[in-house]
């Protein structure tokens, strides 16, 4: 168990340093006025960034999904695994309900790691250029929230990451074992790499697909409220104005970004997990494969 944890954590970091510009993109898209958008689309979107604010600009807010990842991990390979125990038989459904229940119980730190996430991310463009100094990092942006609006500010899209984790982990799950199974993902095959690597980019991708629209209303509310301003009245009424204003095709906004993300990001997570543990497991003489929960690493989608 411990390995897992150390193994998961490893490549948890590995899938946000490839994945956060990518990231960037999609909540700047995600959020942009219709009215002024200050992006054309995904490559625009990178270009102006790099033009505007250097390569750093797209690692704005890295701090915060860095600082909740091994909490994040510790909680997703502890529910999923002890979860499919309790379960019983590995079956695809059972798959799919120990993912669920993963992805629901993390969201207690996934929340308010993405709110101050979204908030630096915004920080210092468009209609928020005038308080580009806000916040000094992801810790600061959090204290602030809870000074001004106490812990329901910090859990502000607390449903909307629920409604969104709940199935999507379900979803990542249950495709990565059909896949690895599939594949026959097995510790002396010489394609074992390329296998995990396809595996995981495509679980991340399906997952995704499961419930981006529930992300764009996430991202709307979590960034709603900068400056002391609220556009949205809950969830329900997000969802009608966001629609009133751009039709259906808001609630896929910034989806192209994530797809190019997803896919190099769960494809870093599994080649870093696996490498470590068959480095590990080689110096502990053990030779056997085990592509279950210790490999099964979902918290960078």
């Amino acid at each position: 168990m411990a390995l897992d944890f150390v193994a998961g954590c490893a490549g948890g970091a590995a899938g946000v340093l490839v994945g956060h510009p990518f990231d960037t993109v999609k909540v700047r898209l995600q959020v942009q006025s219709v009215s002024k958008p200050l992006y054309r689309g995904t490559l625009h979107c990178f270009q102006s960034i790099i033009k505007q604010e250097t390569a750093f600009g797209l690692y704005k807010g890295v701090g915060s999904p860095m600082m909740g990842l091994t909490f994040i991990n510790a909680l997703v390979f502890g529910v999923q695994g002890n979860a499919l125990r309790y379960l019983g038989k590995d079956t695809p459904l059972n798959q799919f309900l120990a993912g669920s229940a993963a992805g629901a119980i993390q969201c207690v730190i996934c929340c308010p790691m993405e709110l101050a996430k979204t908030r630096m991310q915004l920080q210092g463009t468009g209609e928020y250029k005038s308080r580009s100094k806000t916040y000094k990092n992801s810790l600061d942006c959090l204290v602030k929230i809870h000074r001004k609006e106490g812990w329901r500010g910090i859990n502000r899209g607390m449903v909307t990451t629920f409604l969104r984790e709940t199935p999507s982990f379900g979803f990542y799950f249950l495709t990565y074992d059909y896949l690895t199974r599939y594949l026959s993902c097995e510790i002396n095959d010489s394609l074992i790499i390329p296998k995990l690597l396809f595996a995981g980019g495509m679980s991340g991708i399906v997952s995704w697909l499961s419930t981006y629209p529930v992300d764009v209303i996430k991202s709307r509310l979590q960034a709603d409220g900068i400056g002391g301003v609220n556009h949205y009245n809950g969830i329900i009424d997000c969802i009608k104005k966001s629609y009133e204003v751009e039709g259906w095709r808001v609630f896929s906004r910034g989806l192209t970004s994530t797809l190019l993300r997803a896919f190099p990001v769960n494809a870093t997570t599994f080649a870093t997990v696996t490498l470590f543990l068959m480095y590990m497991r080689a110096e502990n003489n053990l030779n056997e494969c085990d592509p279950g929960p210790a490999i099964q690493q979902p918290t960078s989608m």
